[in-house]
């Protein structure tokens, strides 16, 4: 039975909860169109629209190399994560062997601990790589890999998260199914790739979705590796530095509008899978 007045009050409260989080964005995005004058003026619309802040912001600071960094590693871990989390997911669901249980509540526990736990190791382990960044056999006498992109990338091809989701969407896959693909002759690996992977899309779009947005704002361990080795800064880091560079009472604008570059490529990966997203999301309720 319809309570009479629920709905109405349900919806003041979501479109206030709406407006509440658009506004802020809504303010960079016009922010970064203003003069410095609009700005300290407090005006409320710009008297004219300032496209070229975003062309000065590129001249201030190398945003390109930037930019293609930032692509590279959240493109590449998000297609690492997504097969190691696939092949895990799908051995852990449907595979029965001694020390499953244990190897998932290991995989499970490293979501508890905080992620700077791991930086000063995986640092070392990286800086030690043998033969990799004029280090000899013995891990010793060049900076390893340090100054590449798989700095930023290695350290993260393995989600625990990414594991946890595509197992659960995985357990849902009748048995039935892969047996009787297996009397037909497949294999266990056509069986993974032509049955559970595309059976499993929602899952994988929500973690694909995650790990690229993740990535893309990932900001202490990019800060950590870029500041010897400048060549592997991303944009997040790079926007860090442009508001150390620039007046932030005389350039303003040019700071927002710097901002509003970093934010479009996660926005629209969000938007466009956001239907995926919120599908694979409901996966985490599945029980064994």
């Amino acid at each position: 039975m319809r309570v009479p007045g629920r709905f109405p009050v349900a919806a003041v409260i979501l479109a206030a909860g709406a407006v509440s989080t658009l506004a802020p964005v809504a303010w960079i995005l016009e922010s970064s169109l203003k003069t410095q004058a609009d700005l300290t003026l407090g005006r409320l619309l710009p008297q004219a629209l300032h496209f070229g802040n975003f062309a000065a912001v590129m001249r201030v600071l190398p945003f390109a190399l930037y930019y293609r960094n930032s692509v590279l590693v959240a493109v590449i871990t998000t297609l690492a994560v997504l097969l190691t989390s696939a092949l895990a997911g799908f051995s852990l669901a449907k595979y029965r062997f001694r020390g499953r249980a244990g190897v998932f509540g290991l995989i499970l526990a490293t979501m508890m601990l905080p992620n700077f736990v791991f930086y000063v190791p995986i640092y070392y382990m990286l800086r030690r790589a043998p033969l990799f960044g004029g280090n000899a056999i013995t891990g010793a006498g060049g900076s390893g890999l340090l100054d590449s992109l798989a700095a930023l990338i290695l350290p993260y091809v393995v989600s625990a998260w990414g594991v946890f989701m595509l197992r659960q969407s995985m357990l849902a896959l009748p048995d039935d199914l892969l047996d009787a693909a297996r009397m037909d002759g497949a294999s266990e690996l056509r069986l993974w790739w032509q049955v559970a992977v595309p059976l499993s899309a929602p899952a994988l779009v929500t973690v694909a979705v995650f790990t690229f947005i993740t990535q893309w704002n990932n900001f202490f361990w990019p800060l950590i590796v870029s500041t010897s080795y400048p060549s592997t800064m991303t944009l997040p880091v790079g926007l860090q530095y442009l508001q150390t560079t620039l007046s932030p009472t005389s350039n303003e604008q040019l700071i927002l509008a710097g901002l509003v570059i970093g934010m479009i490529p996660a926005s629209l990966v969000f938007l466009v899978f956001q239907r995926y997203y919120v599908a694979g999301i409901t996966l985490g309720s599945i029980r064994e």
